[in-house]
């Protein structure tokens, strides 16, 4: 790439990340309780609440993980199969959103407390910061990849000043600032895409020119992937986003009900829209650049393109990884500040003391997702694991405590998390994997049939909790 247009596309990069940082410096002032920090007052209308959704959702793990990546590695349907698990899971939040709101509740660990007691809100504390510090670990090392092409220093260098930019935005406004810069950046990621996808299509020769330089196998349904394996990859976001805590707290931070719902609809729309763009652009580049990691392959693009068309996309790309990353960051700090500190170690503090202790948080989590980051080999690989922990063991119990809630036990629900957290972290690492089967075939659905049946039988044991409709 000519040092001119190399130059191009880090001052659009430049000017987008400077952007961010001025809404985050506004919020800055506008933050002032725990609840601004952390649900942003209950304040957000439908265009906010719909781009934060969309911008946390589709993160690093959607340009230069998931979608992309198996694109690039396994073909276009399975990519964009890929996608219908998360349309899945933006529905059935839709329907629970009422009740959602209605709990009343600033995180998911206060929520399964109030049915499966202080135990539960111990153990998915646990899960919830270990998933969301491997989830912020690869947007670190996503932008790393952004500033590598823009730039040329290592991706490790670049991790690294992403890490600090992330960590800022996150610690400046809490949810105030990633809420609005979610919005602008949800805006830029569907332009920069849409524009993008004409100009990728045909440098790369156009539908006839990539199908000539592909492997056969990647026009088939599921690509070169086998049933089970697609199914190990489309099964974690799906029970991510079920219960993913930051969807959950933008759905509490919309100040109506009929406001939700309407930025709930407009985030399906646009979900759609990027998880049909991203793969289209990830497997013109395997026609274009046949030896790549497979995280670069919509990043490459880029420097095949018009440079200010590569400069709109380059910024899209971070748009995603830096609301993202400082989402999952803010939302992991907010369970250490409120369901640890205050729901534990210290029920009177104030909120001010919430507040700069979430603050504090934010920092030292960051550099420690910093450090995890360096010892996975791929953002795939950290973001299916994370994905199965939290989709294992919280996501079974929340969903009992909504939808079987007057049939639910304290001993069906904490039995049945302890055993998803303990199957999603060990058959791996332990078992090896046996039969070939991921971990997420095999923890979640046990934890939710042990949740069912242990209720069931302990029924008679259990007094039915006084908040129970």
């Amino acid at each position: 790439m000519a040092v001119e247009s190399n130059m191009t596309l880090l001052y659009i990069v430049a000017a987008y990340l400077v952007v961010m940082l001025g809404v985050g410096v506004w919020a800055y002032g506008k933050t002032n309780t725990a609840e601004d920090f952390m649900v942003a007052g209950r304040s957000l209308g439908a265009v906010i609440i719909a781009g934060t959704l969309l911008a946390t959702w589709m993160g690093s793990g959607t340009v230069t993980g998931g979608a992309n990546s198996v694109a690039y590695g396994n073909g276009l349907w399975p990519a964009i199969i890929l996608g219908t698990g998360s349309l899945l899971g933006i529905g059935v939040l839709k329907a629970l959103a009422p009740r959602i709101r209605a709990f009343n509740k600033l995180t998911v660990p206060e929520m399964i407390e109030e049915e499966l007691g202080k135990e539960g809100r111990i153990i998915s504390l646990l899960v919830i910061a270990f998933a969301y510090v491997g989830i912020v670990s690869y947007q670190f090392t996503g932008l790393g990849y952004v500033l590598n092409v823009t730039t040329g220093i290592p991706v490790t260098q670049g991790t690294l000043i992403g890490t600090v930019i992330i960590i800022a935005l996150a610690a400046m406004g809490g949810l105030m600032s990633v809420a609005y810069t979610d919005a602008i950046s949800a805006f830029l990621m569907l332009v920069g895409l849409i524009v993008a996808v004409p100009f990728v299509l045909i440098e790369a020769g156009g539908w006839s020119g990539i199908t000539a330089n592909i492997p056969a196998t990647h026009l088939d349904t599921l690509g070169n992937l086998s049933f089970f394996e697609f199914f190990g990859l489309w099964a974690p976001p799906l029970l991510l986003i079920l219960a993913d805590q930051n969807m959950y707290q933008r759905i509490i931070a919309g100040e109506t009900d009929d406001g939700t719902n309407t930025g709930l609809i407009a985030w399906f729309g646009g979900a759609v829209a990027t998880m049909t763009l991203v793969p289209l652009i990830a497997f013109a580049s395997r026609a274009m650049f046949p030896e790549l990691d497979p995280g670069m392959a919509l990043i490459a693009t880029t420097t095949e393109i018009p440079t200010w068309i590569g400069g709109i996309l380059l910024a899209a790309a971070t748009a995603f990884i830096v609301t993202t990353g400082s989402s999952y960051l803010l939302s992991a700090c907010t369970n250490l500040s409120q369901d640890f500190y205050k729901g534990f170690i210290n029920p009177d503090a104030s909120d001010q003391q919430v507040f700069w202790l979430t603050r504090a948080f934010v920092v030292v989590l960051g550099i420690f997702a910093f450090v995890l980051g360096q010892y996975f080999p791929t953002i795939l690989e950290i973001q299916m694991y994370s994905y199965t922990a939290y989709g294992a063991a919280i996501t079974p119990p929340l969903l009992a405590i909504f939808l079987m809630r007057e049939r639910l036990t304290k001993i069906g629900g904490l039995v049945g998390m302890v055993t998803g957290a303990v199957l999603a972290i060990s058959w791996d690492t332990v078992f090896g994997s046996p039969y070939g089967l991921d971990a997420v075939i095999i923890a979640a659905p046990v934890a939710g049939v042990l949740i069912v049946l242990v209720s069931y039988l302990t029924s008679s044991l259990s007094t039915p909790s006084p908040t129970r409709a």
